[in-house]
């Protein structure tokens, strides 16, 4: 039988709409988009698309671990970009958290994102 669990921790910021941090069904954990909120405090980080990037990873991090998977069970990543200009920075920042088993993924620019962040990322992890 399968099972739909929401996950939600307070080590990543709360959602600022009408959806869970994440969802895992059966074995599939689905990550909602994240962007560079620091969760105790519902700031954003806006000291250049690296520090916003590694923050947007720390919040995926904290959700992956919530649900008891890690950046090696992610099987696809989406990656919504400001400005495709950032696009070497925000894959250097990437390749230092997909260091095994990269998954696949799609990178694409978008007119804005929620809060006018430059980088938004989600992800879908499966373990066996």
């Amino acid at each position: 039988m399968s099972q739909k669990v929401i996950i939600n921790t307070d080590k990543a910021p709360a959602a600022i709409g009408p959806y869970n941090q994440a969802i895992k069904a059966d074995k599939t954990l689905f990550v909602s988009g994240q962007i560079p909120l620091i969760p105790e405090t519902m700031e954003l980080i806006n000291t250049g698309i690296q520090d916003e990037t590694h923050q947007v990873f720390k919040n995926i991090q904290a959700i992956l671990t919530e649900a008891g998977y890690a950046f090696e069970d992610v099987v696809k990543a989406s990656i919504f970009l400001s400005d495709m200009g950032d696009f070497a920075a925000v894959n250097e920042i990437y390749a230092q958290y997909f260091t095994t088993n990269q998954p696949a993924r799609e990178c694409v620019a978008v007119k804005t994102l929620p809060k006018n962040v430059n980088v938004e990322i989600s992800v879908i992890a499966w373990k066996a």
